[in-house]
């Protein structure tokens, strides 16, 4: 019997483990010069001007939102298709999440719909670029800016893509751009996450918020005699939302494939489209010309009138090829439908997606081979 295939996995290599060994053997396992490094290298490769690495990049979204002031009364706008987190951020801040429907094609946030879905209430916009697709960022920034709306990008699957020449975090394209270094992401730290921001402000109160609202920089204090040089201020309501010197060297080691893992993953990418492309009744993510994929996830969309997705998943896991399906609408789960009157059929694109999507394996360490096992398991299904 061959391995399973899961739809996605970390690779680590023998100088990933190296790397955090040298950091165990260290001085510092958190708080040390791991961070800064790992905070340098990764603005500079995401064209930002300042990295913040938090705890997960649910942190990443939490923080972002307090950073950016939202409390309760406030509303936020994001996408249903999407892992939870980007609207459940929200909540934690007191505010109101609101969604607004998706794109047939690309099954990002559709940006012509965004302006007619705010409020007097509305103080952030939380796009998401699904599956690794970078959204229309420069429509839906130039609406924040016309509007005074903070923009927060949802990135935890995009790092490595470009739009419009621009690598996601850079160019002030979102006033924030959130990443996640979970296992199946690009690049792992184990858990892990970070804000990417232009701002000096933003980044400074960031900063703040992910070590208890503590600052201690001499001009950021108040005015005053001081004690000492222990000396320090809560001047926010911040958490612990720290990474660790042993996650950031594995960081520092991962960053440094990136370019390799995202050409694999776009070489998955095009061989999974041209062995399916035939199929009846399927559909691709649409590819605008003016950005790049990274695919975090590989979608197909199966129509539910000719396929029955169940029958494919529960196939497929027979055969120990583990599929997945990314998401089910954030609005039709039960926190929110209780905590705020979200139902069925309020997003028809987002909910016709959710009944035909289907995410196949899509990780680097995927062989030819493994690409030609699913492929031909799912034409024997479909065909």
């Amino acid at each position: 019997m061959p391995p399973g295939l899961p739809y996605g996995r970390q690779w680590i290599d023998e100088d990933d483990i190296q790397a955090v060994v040298r950091a165990l053997r260290g001085d510092f396992l958190t708080q040390g010069p791991a961070v800064a490094e790992f905070e340098s290298a990764l603005a500079k490769a995401c064209g930002a001007r300042h990295a913040i690495v938090v705890a997960n990049g649910t942190v990443a979204l939490h923080l972002s939102c307090l950073a950016a002031g939202l409390g309760p009364g406030d509303e936020g706008i994001t996408s249903p298709i999407t892992f939870a987190a980007s609207a459940n951020c929200m909540a934690y801040c007191g505010a109101t999440p609101k969604f607004v429907d998706i794109q047939p094609g690309t099954w990002n946030l559709n940006h012509e719909l965004v302006e007619g879905a705010l409020t007097p209430r509305t103080k952030v916009l939380i796009p998401v670029h699904f599956a690794g697709l970078p959204c229309d960022l420069r429509e839906i920034r130039a609406l924040a800016d016309r509007r005074g709306l903070i923009l927060i990008a949802d990135a935890a699957h995009a790092l490595g893509a470009t739009y419009q020449g621009h690598p996601m975090g850079g160019t002030s394209l979102a006033h924030m751009t959130c990443l996640s270094f979970h296992p199946v992401k690009h690049v792992t730290t184990g858990e892990g996450g970070a804000i990417l921001t232009d701002d000096d402000s933003l980044a400074r109160r960031l900063r703040a918020l992910r070590h208890h609202g503590i600052v201690n920089d001499p001009s950021e204090l108040s005015p005053g005699p001081l004690d000492g040089a222990w000396y320090h201020e809560v001047q926010y309501l911040g958490f612990n939302g720290r990474l660790t010197d042993i996650q950031c060297a594995l960081g520092m080691s991962q960053l440094a494939k990136l370019p390799a893992f995202l050409s694999r993953r776009q070489e998955i990418a095009r061989k999974y489209r041209a062995a399916l492309a035939a199929l009846p009744g399927i559909r691709f993510q649409a590819q605008p010309a003016d950005r790049t994929h990274a695919y975090h996830l590989f979608v197909i969309w199966m129509d539910p009138k000719i396929h029955d997705r169940r029958r494919v998943h529960e196939e497929l896991r027979k055969r120990d090829i583990f599929t997945q399906v990314h998401y089910i609408p954030v609005h039709l789960h039960p926190y929110y439908r209780n905590r705020f009157g979200t139902h069925a059929g309020q997003y028809p694109i987002a909910e016709e997606y959710y009944a035909g999507a289907l995410s196949l394996p899509m990780y680097p360490a995927m062989t030819d081979g493994d690409v030609e096992r699913v492929t031909s398991e799912l034409i024997e299904l479909l065909g």
